[in-house]
């Protein structure tokens, strides 16, 4: 288990507004969050999906999420580099974009969107097979944000089993 001694850096808001790879890379801050930084940076990504579902059309917003994993790859790699520690519990931007994605294709409504959430959490804290295998061999930054986007396939494909269980 990896103790705060064994950080090159503690992570603060000093340190998150250090570089702009921080700062991304800990949710605009929300990494920071005591106890579930994961929980409050998938949270960052409602206001970010209501914001970007009114602008954008969904082939502008998979861009945009294509875009957001490619440099979420680079500033995670930094980041944990910095830290000394290559997945660290505050780097979140790889929850708020792989709930980004999840958002998306989950059905309007608070009901689906609660849904949803809850979904996410459970498969991105349990990381049921094959998540765990890549959480656990996959390093860098492509790891950190690899094995959310499988949490966000594990969530979408339940949202999908229960819309066609009520239908």
């Amino acid at each position: 288990m990896t103790t705060s001694a064994d950080f090159r850096v503690q992570p603060s808001w000093r340190f998150i507004f250090s570089h702009p790879a921080h700062f991304l890379s800990f949710g605009f801050g929300s990494g920071l969050f005591p106890g579930s930084p994961g929980t409050a940076g998938t949270l960052v990504a409602f206001p970010i999906y209501w914001y970007l579902a009114e602008r954008l059309t969904d082939a502008q917003f998979i861009l945009v999420l294509i875009l957001a994993f490619a440099v979420g790859v680079w500033v995670c790699e930094k980041t944990g580099k910095t830290l000394g520690v290559p997945d660290h519990g505050g780097m979140v931007w790889d929850e708020i974009v792989a709930f980004l994605l999840v958002l998306i294709f989950t059905p309007e409504g608070f009901f689906w969107q609660l849904l949803a959430f809850l979904l996410f959490r459970f498969f991105d804290i349990v990381k049921p097979p094959p998540i765990r295998h890549f959480d656990r061999t996959w390093h860098g930054g492509l790891g950190v944000m690899f094995d959310d986007i499988l949490a966000a396939g594990y969530t979408l494909l339940s949202l999908a089993l229960v819309k066609s269980a009520l239908l």
